[in-house]
This record gives structure tokens, sequence and C-alpha cells, in this order.
């Protein structure tokens, strides 16, 4: 693939780590690249950062025809940056695609993009503790028509953004409700793709528990409404006495990458790991006889979130006496230690960008 480079003539002063929070700041370039069912994908460019000009009648702002990425780009010790596990996400930007009708982009291409574009950012990587540069590639369909049908023309797109630590104070467990009113998903529908939607139709609930004091919801599935899925945009892991479970990938949850690396940590130390179906009852009686020993949330972002206390229908259970578990430090860090090359990759996950 051939990728034009335009660089901006007006370069950003680059913020200092210490004001860096969350996709505030952006990078001098991002990635384009065109596509339409007659030319395939065409004009590959990374152009200066800016507005993109969209028809009033684009598909993506009717329809919702859009998906995104999310993963980092992290400084090692030794100045070198490295990707963690680009491939997965390659993989499940596909996945989403098929499922929204957007075309796929093949592998890669995406993969030299996404190093073209790092590359040139290289200095953008912030190098104090707990930063990274934040990846966020989107596609989007823009036929110009107001017509429902799979998407003709499209656009793929990669911004960066570099991010602060996530636990600027230590990692805290957060409280969560378990909420049994509104659903994140549903079998059958867009429940395993990363498109827009999914986030939209969460914020609801969320906002009702924040206005209870809580950070996240915890969610149940869409169907008998009694079985675990996710927790606020993140996979959820509990250890159960001696088993560690996680729900099982049923179609309407996200197969997070963070999630794929804590199984594989865990197999891999000996853990019992079961991928299964986890009632909301079955969870309410480990709470309340003491064999829900640690909870955690686990995503690119935090990598692990520790749940110190959940709330079900008005009743709160305090876990690990509202602190973080020994399993949840572990993969912690050990995969904060694999991505920022402290620890030694015997998985073959990190990606060199040089």
């Amino acid at each position: 693939m051939n990728i034009s480079i335009t660089k901006t003539n007006a370069p950003k002063v680059k913020p200092e780590s210490s004001v860096l929070g969350f996709g505030q700041y952006f990078t001098d370039h991002m990635f384009m690249m065109d596509y339409s069912t007659e030319k395939g994908w065409y004009d590959a460019r990374i152009v200066p950062f800016g507005p993109i000009a969209l028809h009033p009648a684009s598909t993506v702002l009717h329809y919702g025809s859009e998906i995104f990425e999310g993963m980092k780009a992290y400084r090692r010790a030794d100045g070198k940056v490295q990707l963690f596990r680009p491939m997965e996400n390659i993989r499940r930007m596909n996945n989403s695609a098929e499922r929204l009708c957007l075309p796929q982009i093949p592998e890669e291409d995406m993969l030299e993009a996404l190093l073209a574009l790092v590359r040139l950012e290289e200095d953008w990587t912030p190098s104090a503790p707990g930063t990274s540069l934040y990846l966020r590639p989107f596609l989007y369909g823009n036929d110009e028509t107001l017509g429902v049908h799979a998407v003709h023309n499209a656009t793929f797109v990669i911004i960066a953004s570099p991010v602060g630590s996530y636990y600027k104070e230590g990692i805290n467990p957060v409280k969560i409700m378990i909420e049994d009113e509104d659903v994140r998903a549903v079998r059958g529908g867009t429940g395993y793709a990363k498109c827009g939607g999914n986030y939209a139709a969460s914020n609801r609930a969320g906002e009702r528990a924040a206005q209870k004091g809580y950070s996240q919801v915890l969610w149940l599935d869409g169907v008998e409404r009694k079985y675990i899925e996710e927790v606020g945009a993140m996979n959820v892991m509990f250890k159960i006495g001696d088993e560690i479970v996680t729900p099982a990938l049923t179609g309407s949850i996200l197969p997070g990458i963070t999630r794929k690396s804590c199984i594989e940590v865990l197999k891999k130390e000996g853990y019992t790991v079961n991928e299964r179906l986890l009632s909301v009852d079955e969870l309410a009686e480990a709470l309340a006889n003491g064999t829900l020993k640690e909870a955690w949330g686990c995503g690119t972002a935090a990598v692990v979130s520790p749940i110190g206390e959940l709330c079900y229908k008005g009743v709160k259970y305090i876990i690990n006496e509202g602190k973080i578990g020994a399993v949840t430090q572990h993969l912690y860090d050990t995969l904060t230690g694999i991505q920022w090359g402290k620890l030694e990759d015997t998985y073959s996950w990190t990606y060199p960008i040089n």
C-alpha cells in the first residue's frame, strides 16, 4: 500500500504529561483512506489533523454506519515505542465491519497504516509513568443518499491522542450498580461489534447510576435479564472461591483484547478460568455468603478496574473490604509490565514500531 504523507505547516506544542487526561489532545496528523465498491480501497494518506467534511445525507449521520477500535502505543524504558496485540484489534475491527455491512480492510494494510502514523507521531508518545499514545481507528459509511442499504462508500481514519495515567492517585476500587431496567445489547444484535450505537444506548443507565453515586453499571443480558454481561464499557471478571469466572461470549458481549489477555495469563499460571453464564442470582448468593473474593473490569483504558462495591435492587455488597484483590493487582502489574516493556514479553504480544 502506498501512503502519501502531507506534513503540517503548523505543528502544535505538545502538552506536558501532567495535564494529559483522556482524548483531550490530538497529534499533528491523521491517517485517511477511502473506499467505493467500484475502486475498492484507495487514496491512503496521512494529512494534517483537522475537521472532516461530510455530506448532510451521509449514511453515518442517519443510520449509524460506524465502527471503531481503541488501542495504545507505549514508550518503553529504553525509549522505543511498541504496540500491544495490534492484530487482535485489526481482526476485531473487521468483525465489526462485517456486522455493520461496512467494507473490511486488508489486515496488512491496516497494520501498515497504524505503524506509519505512529512512526510519524513517535515524538507524541509520552514517557511519564502510566502515559501512552491512544490510537482510535474508525470507519464510517458516507453514501450521499438517504436510502437504507449496505454501504457503497466509506472512509477509514486513524487519529492519535497522548493520554495520561488512568490511575493518577493509585488504583481505587469503584462502586457499581447492577442495572435491571436498560440493557446494553441482545444476542443477534451488535453487542459483539464495537460500534457507536452500543455506547450511546448505554449512557442513560450510566447517568442514572452516577446520580446515585456509582461509577458505572453492571449489565444483565437483554433476553432473560438475569445473566451478567459487561460492566460499563468493559468486560468483567469475578473470583468466586478458587474459580475465575467471566461471562461467555454469546454474541452480545464485546470480545475484549484485555479480557483475552487476562484469561491467557491466568490459565498459564494455573488458575481455573471458566467462560460461562453467570446469573445475577448466583452472583448475589456469592456476595451474601462471602465466596465472591474479587471482581474487576478489564479494558484498554484502565487495563483492570477493581470493583469494591456492588448494589443490586438497593442492597449494597462490599467486596474484599473495598480493597483491590491480589489477583486483580497481579493482572494489572503483569499486563502493564509487558505493555511498557518493564517485564519480558513471554507471550509475543508486543509489536515494536521500528
